[in-house]
C-alpha cells in the first residue's frame, strides 16, 4: 500500500499475500520482501549457482505468475 502505484489497493495486496502464504514459506516471503529494498540481491539470487537459490527462484517465479493470474483478473 505504500507504493506510489495507482493500482495498489487493500484487496490486491491481500490477494497477493494469500498467494504468497499458499506458495512460499515465511522464510521465502521474508527473502522476497528484501528484494524491494535491494533489487540487486534479487539479481544475485537469480544468477546464483546454489541449488537452494535456484529452487527458491523457480518457486518465486511461479508465485509471481500465480499472483498475476489470480489477483489481476
Amino acid at each position: 500500500m505504500s507504493s506510489n502505484r495507482k493500482q495498489a489497493s487493500r484487496p490486491l495486496c491481500g490477494c497477493i499475500q494469500d498467494v504468497a502464504d499458499m506458495m512460499l514459506s515465511r522464510k521465502e516471503q521474508k527473502m522476497a520482501a528484501k528484494f524491494f529494498e535491494d533489487p540487486h540481491r534479487a539479481q544475485e539470487v537469480r544468477q546464483s549457482d546454489r541449488s537452494s537459490d535456484e529452487r527458491f527462484w523457480l518457486r518465486y517465479k511461479e508465485f509471481g505468475n500465480t499472483a498475476r493470474t489470480f489477483c489481476t483478473s
